[in-house]
């Protein structure tokens, strides 16, 4: 075990996302080799702008750090009191390196404090991208403005760079003016904390019978192209459309009236079922094992946790060929590309997926101890 000290600043279970999961398995996977804390940030902004509130606060994950793992949860957006007690923990832990997870702008004050906080630590610091671009914030002129201006302070007080894949490292460098050397490309570990359960009672709890079950998971965004889903399934033909679910689990977060006017539209309307919430940890083995086939028909992405589910439960993925998820599925057996957008790609790969009958396949070696080999050429 080395004798460094490693620091993972993400966002706590409090306001739940994939990356409070990324936070946890990279801290514990860190834990083996190095002594590690963690600063959460646990107030993100005021409650109700935050478009998953409902959920905010919800005991609905069941992963948690390893006991030797230090936690400070947590920073909040507006409060100083808890930016304080923050400089109190990193002064008593003491790291040599801080890993900096940055998935949006809102946090990027909270960020800019650690780094200040830093400049009496002075340890490493190590900015990791999860989304380079984030397209709501990019919509919006006054808070694209800001993102970039806090993307600029922030990169010009770290030491190293991390993205998920090679077209956002291009992203990264080409957005800041970067060289890209300085950034380094560490895959995505995958999310195999989920245990597979016996399939035909997961659809039995579920109510699914023995219809194939064509799933898409994870929050409903416009950017997740879910009405050209439902678009395809409207043209399968009636004896698959008659034999099959077309199932959607997750919030809907924005532009709800194109997800239910498609839904409206669609002849086998009564073959779609819409679970409009966060799913709990507890449930989410039980929709993965009912599944036959994961739909992930996104117009853009960096990356997709729901993707690293689906590939430690062996499932068929039909997903578009759009930023980082080229590369994070090019060695997964069971990825089906189409182009974005393309409503009857989508319709053709499922149709050939429900003849080639495939599967279980093999998840790619993406195991985190793999993961953190890569990240202490930075650390180190």
């Amino acid at each position: 075990m080395s004798g460094k000290k490693v620091c993972v600043v993400g966002p706590s279970k409090k306001f739940l996302s994939g990356i409070s999961y990324y936070t946890i398995r990279l801290s514990n996977a860190l834990a083996a080799r190095y002594g590690v804390s963690v600063v959460c940030f646990r107030n993100l902004l005021p409650k109700f702008l935050f478009p998953g509130h409902k959920h905010v606060g919800q005991d609905l994950s069941n992963l948690s750090f390893e006991k030797n793992v230090a936690v400070f949860d947590g920073m909040d957006w507006n409060n100083p009191l808890t930016w304080y007690r923050a400089y109190k923990f990193l002064m008593k832990e003491k790291p040599d390196a801080i890993l900096l997870q940055w998935w949006t702008s809102s946090a990027a004050h909270m960020h800019l404090i650690i780094c200040l906080i830093n400049l009496r630590l002075r340890a490493k610091i190590i900015l990791e991208f999860h989304e380079v671009v984030d397209p709501f914030e990019e919509s919006i002129l006054p808070i694209r403005m800001y993102s970039r201006v806090m993307g600029r302070l922030l990169i010009r007080r770290a030491n190293g760079f991390v993205t998920h894949s090679d077209s956002d490292k291009k992203l990264l460098a080409e957005k800041y003016r970067m060289s890209a050397e300085q950034i380094q490309v560490i895959p995505h570990g995958l999310y195999d904390q989920y245990k597979a359960v016996d399939r035909a009672a997961a659809r039995n709890s579920l109510g699914l019978g023995s219809d194939t079950v064509i799933m898409s998971f994870g929050l409903i965004r416009p950017y997740k192209g879910i009405p050209n889903l439902i678009r395809a399934f409207n043209e399968l033909p009636a004896d698959i459309a008659d034999r099959s679910k077309l199932l959607l689990v997750g919030e809907i977060w924005e532009d709800r009236e194109s997800v239910v006017q498609a839904m409206d539209e669609c002849q086998y309307k009564d073959r779609i079922m819409l679970l409009d919430r966060y799913v709990s940890d507890d449930e989410v083995a039980q929709y993965f094992s009912a599944a036959d086939i994961v739909v992930l028909p996104y117009l853009r992405a960096s990356q997709s946790g729901v993707a690293h589910i689906a590939m430690t439960f062996g499932k068929p993925i039909i997903v578009s060929k759009v930023g980082g998820l080229q590369e994070s599925l090019a060695d997964y057996a069971g990825t089906y590309f189409i182009e974005p957008g393309d409503i009857s790609a989508i319709k053709a790969a499922i149709i050939r997926v429900l003849e080639d009958k495939p599967g279980p396949f093999e998840p790619p070696k993406r195991g985190w101890e793999e993961i953190v080999e890569k990240y202490a050429t930075l650390i180190e």
